[in-house]
């Protein structure tokens, strides 16, 4: 167990890979704690906020990692994370004993695929599967669920960064056991989604405003919190991303290839609906823009500055 100072919290040398919607809220939040991060994404714009808030912006990844304790990557898909780590050599840059968190959603063939590749390459790295439930905010003000699987030892700089991080974190066995969890979860959470989606819609089209549906509903059995939120930016017209509705449809494309069409016919239906709005441009807006299309006022493709999408008169 490493000693630190009285009332000095152990703060870990972290190198953040993807700065976008969730990397750049995960990347303030352990500023704000007082972590050094260390921060690479593809597209430089992101970082520069971060630059300002602290952070020391790297030019490749392989120089992010140079002095990380915890290596945290959060990018989009598992292409890119086997190009950032495997094939651009950000694994071998890593050093000795140090710890990879892959926090980002990719499937569990692909976390697999990682977990083998680091026991193979680096055996002294530690791997852990990480994926986490929430969207921006949460990830800013430190509100997260952390689904963690990897290595059973215990490990003080992964715990700091978690803890940070998360308001709770669940260790669920060998790695790839978190992401089929999460992958459960998105699932559901699609539902969520698309019964507020068209729920607001069959009020709309029968007249009930939202305030009443609104006041139905909140309190009692029928809506969660996350889909209240989701209703609320539908009805406002507010489709600025927390979670984007092209990831969501990823993340619903991976969790049809692990389990099958014939496990999940309906999130298969849902999948089909939003891939046809990301088909339309509506992709890099938020998931409550599952709103889209489920009325016959017609919707521009692009939103306004503010993030709203604008009706065509």
């Amino acid at each position: 167990m490493r000693e630190t100072a009285a009332n000095q919290p152990f703060r870990p040398p972290v190198a953040l890979l993807g700065a976008g919607t969730m990397g750049a809220g995960m990347a303030q939040r352990m500023l704000d704690l007082g972590f050094p991060v260390d921060v690479w994404n593809r597209t430089p714009g992101p970082t520069l906020a971060l630059a300002e808030r602290g952070a020391t912006v790297r030019a490749r990844p392989t120089e992010a990692v140079a002095a990380a304790e915890v290596a945290v990557t959060m990018l989009p898909n598992a292409d890119a994370v086997a190009q950032v780590m495997l094939r651009g050599g950000t694994l071998d840059a890593l050093p000795p004993k140090a710890t990879w968190a892959q926090m980002g959603t990719i499937g569990v063939e692909a976390t697999e695929r990682m977990a083998t590749e680091v026991a193979r390459r680096r055996p002294d790295v530690m791997f852990v599967d990480a994926p986490v439930s929430g969207s921006r905010q949460p990830a800013r003000d430190g509100r997260l669920l952390i689904l963690a699987s990897g290595p059973a030892r215990s490990h003080d700089a992964v715990d700091a960064v978690f803890a940070a991080l998360g308001q709770r974190t669940l260790w669920l066995g060998p790695a790839g056991t978190a992401s089929r969890l999460k992958l459960v979860l998105n699932a559901w959470l699609a539902f969520e989604i698309e019964a507020a989606a068209e729920a607001s819609a069959l009020a709309e089209r029968l007249g009930v405003p939202y305030a009443v549906l609104a006041d139905a509903v909140i309190g009692g059995p029928l809506a969660s919190a996350a889909a209240l939120t989701k209703l609320a930016k539908m009805d406002r017209g507010d489709y600025s991303a927390d979670f984007s509705l092209e990831w969501a449809v990823k993340d619903l494309d991976l969790a049809l290839a692990a389990a099958g069409a014939e496990t999940m016919p309906v999130v298969m239906a849902i999948a089909e609906r939003w891939r046809r709005l990301v088909a339309l441009g509506h992709g890099h807006l938020d998931i409550s823009a599952a709103r889209l299309g489920l009325t016959t006022g017609a919707q521009t493709n692009e939103p306004a500055g503010n993030g709203k999408v604008q009706a065509v008169p």
